[in-house]
């Protein structure tokens, strides 16, 4: 699978620390060579069609969606950004 960034994700990305900003790399990493990964904690969000999260790290998540060729990128931050992803 490829993968499209939201501008939403970018700018989120961003604004992130290098320290998570490397994290959230090596995440993405997992899921495009494993979306089962079990340090992903890749979960479907409640009441949100077709939305998933994952775990960067213990205190950030990030957000996307899947279609047949590509994962969206939505956004990245602390883990309240899945009340609005």
């Amino acid at each position: 699978m490829k993968f499209r960034e939201l501008d939403c994700f970018k700018k989120a990305y961003q604004k992130l620390p290098d320290t998570i900003q490397k994290k959230t790399d090596k995440a993405l990493t997992l899921l495009f060579s494993n979306p089962r990964h079990p340090s992903l904690r890749v979960k479907k969000l409640e009441n949100v069609s077709n939305i998933w999260a994952l775990r960067v790290d213990k205190r950030h998540r990030l957000t996307f969606q899947t279609d047949k060729e590509f994962y969206i990128l939505r956004n990245v931050g602390q883990h309240n950004i899945i009340d609005n992803p």
